[in-house]
C-alpha cells in the first residue's frame, strides 16, 4: 500500500519538478497519438461513410474484418511492422526502424480499423435513413453530404476518441518499432513499462497517474460535447 501511496506523492513531484525529460516524454506521446488518429481519420472517415451507404456483395464479410482488426494484439501489429521496417525488411532501405515515424505507422495501422469500424457501422445503421430523407427532401449531393456529416458527427466524433484512447494507451507495438530510446522514442507507456521492469514502481504509478489524468479530460471533453450535442436537439 505505501509504494501507491508514494506513487501519487511522485507523481505530483514528476509534474512540478519541470523535468524536462517528463514533458518530453508526455509531449512525444501525445504527438504520436494525435498525428496517428488524423491519419487515421482523414483516412477512414470518407471511406467508412462510402463503404457504409454502398451496398456490394461482401459488405457483411467487410463488416466482420473490420470488427476482427479492432481487437488485433497491439504486439502483433507491432511484430509485422518491425519485419517490414528491420534491416532486412521490404522497405528496410528507408531506415525507418527505431524513429518516431516507425511509432506513427504502427499507431496508425492500430487505430485505423478501429475508427473505420465504428464509422462504417454507424453509417450502415443510420445513413441510409439520412440519405433517403435528404433525398425526399430533393437534397443535392453535396447538401446531403454536409447532412450526413452533421448527422453522424457525434458517432464520428466517438470513433475517433476510441482510436485515440486506444493510441495513447497502447505499448506493444510502439516499444517493438521504437525502442524505448532516451529522449528519441521513449513515451509514457514505455517509461511505464520499463519502470516496471526495473523495479521503480513509484514513477510507474506516476506516469500511470499522468496518464490516466490525461486520458479523463479525453473522456470529459467528449462527454461536454455529446452533451452539447443532445441539448441542442
Amino acid at each position: 500500500m505505501g509504494y501507491i501511496i508514494d506513487g501519487f506523492i511522485e507523481a505530483f513531484k514528476l509534474i512540478g519538478s519541470g523535468d524536462p525529460e517528463i514533458y518530453q516524454i508526455i509531449g512525444l506521446a501525445l504527438f504520436v497519438s494525435l498525428t496517428s488518429v488524423l491519419i487515421a481519420t482523414v483516412i477512414s472517415m470518407p471511406l467508412g461513410i462510402y463503404l457504409g451507404l454502398k451496398k456490394f456483395r461482401g459488405k457483411v464479410f467487410l463488416g466482420r474484418v473490420l470488427n476482427t482488426f479492432m481487437g488485433m494484439p497491439p504486439v502483433v501489429l507491432g511484430l509485422f511492422v518491425y519485419l517490414f521496417l528491420s534491416r532486412n525488411g521490404p522497405i528496410g532501405h528507408w531506415k525507418l526502424y527505431y524513429t518516431v515515424t516507425a511509432m506513427i505507422i504502427a499507431q496508425t495501422l492500430l487505430v485505423f480499423p478501429i475508427i473505420m469500424g465504428n464509422i462504417f457501422n454507424s453509417t450502415k445503421i443510420h445513413g441510409l435513413i439520412i440519405r433517403q430523407s435528404c433525398k425526399t427532401l430533393g437534397a443535392s449531393p453535396s447538401q446531403t453530404l454536409f447532412v450526413l456529416f452533421k448527422e453522424l458527427r457525434v458517432y464520428i466524433f466517438i470513433a475517433v476518441a476510441t482510436g485515440f484512447g486506444r493510441a495513447i494507451s497502447e505499448v506493444g507495438a510502439v516499444y517493438l518499432v521504437g525502442g524505448n530510446i532516451k529522449d528519441k522514442t521513449r513515451v509514457m507507456t514505455t517509461f511505464i513499462t520499463m519502470n516496471t521492469s526495473m523495479g521503480n514502481y513509484s514513477k510507474s504509478i506516476a506516469m500511470g497517474l499522468i496518464l490516466l489524468t490525461i486520458a479523463f479530460v479525453i473522456n470529459g471533453l467528449l462527454q461536454k460535447y455529446i452533451g452539447a450535442y443532445d441539448d441542442s436537439n
